[in-house]
């Protein structure tokens, strides 16, 4: 089971993609760190971002996620495109020239979209899937790769009932931020997960869906408590002090490294908690 921490855009946020960055983190419990990089806002890697830097803040990741003995998420961080086809031709070229540098890594996960949603439907992501995982099995024979799943990747019920098939090590992600997602959600979890579906959850804060909101503790440990009696990996958004809820850094704070407890925000001190419980365990 893999507890860990999501970058926010490594376009907006690179300064956070250091070794000593990665070494306290570890420090704290996490296992995992996910590099988000965008793919359609400013600075995404299919519009207007510099492509060079951004794979180099993969690679860096990477090395460094390594280097602190950590697995690390490549993640093709779709979101306002809504349907993952919109660049697949991209996707593909990207994920074929990662996995043929990383097919020796065995720290390595390719998350292949993020969060489809705008009406992108299971079909699409399907589709889209099928395109993009032969680029990266090409080289890459057993690395696990996370397929999102429609409505914000919130719909593991669709791959329940249509699961990818003719590959191994494939995982079905699952969203969520516990102010805005409870009960339904746990029990669209709970189904799925019942049904044998390989869910990894992503993605997930402790305010409302939006990034923002009050943070909801109770609803948070309930589901970590879920994931955990599952056995469910789960990765927590999002690295940076940016002045939003989500973010695990308070805004006053300009470290990228050697974190305290005070400069972490309200849910930075909640994920505290549970990474340094469970390695203590």
């Amino acid at each position: 089971q893999l507890r860990g921490v999501s970058t926010h855009g490594l376009a907006w946020y690179p300064q956070y993609v250091t070794n000593d960055c990665f070494a306290t983190l570890k420090s704290f419990g996490a296992n995992v760190v996910r590099l988000a990089m965008y793919t359609y806002e400013s600075g995404g890697y299919c519009t207007d971002g510099d492509r060079q830097q951004l794979e180099t803040l993969v690679q860096n990741g990477v090395q460094y996620a390594l280097n602190n003995d950590m697995y690390v998420i490549i993640d093709w961080h779709v979101l306002n495109e809504g349907n993952p086809n919109r660049y697949s031709d991209v996707a593909k070229t990207f994920f074929a020239k990662m996995a043929q540098q990383y097919a020796s890594y065995n720290n390595v996960i390719y998350e292949i979209c993020n969060e489809p949603c705008k009406g992108a439907t299971w079909g699409d992501v399907k589709f889209y899937a099928s395109e993009v995982i032969p680029s990266i099995r090409s080289y890459d024979k057993d690395a696990v790769i996370l397929i999102g799943t429609p409505n914000w990747s919130q719909d593991v019920g669709e791959a329940v009932k249509d699961p990818v098939t003719g590959y191994d090590n494939i995982m079905y992600t699952l969203h969520f931020y516990a102010a805005t997602h409870k009960e339904d959600l746990q029990n669209k979890l709970k189904s799925a997960a019942d049904a044998g579906l390989p869910i990894f959850v992503s993605e997930f804060g402790i305010c409302s869906a939006d990034g923002n909101g009050q943070v909801d503790i109770d609803s948070a440990n309930s589901w970590i408590s879920l994931l955990d009696s599952y056995g469910i990996s789960y990765v927590c958004w999002n690295l940076s002090n940016k002045d939003e809820k989500s973010a695990l850094l308070t805004p006053a704070c300009d470290k990228t490294s050697g974190f305290t407890y005070e400069d972490l925000s309200d849910e930075g001190k909640w994920l505290y908690g549970v990474l340094t419980s469970h390695v203590t365990q």
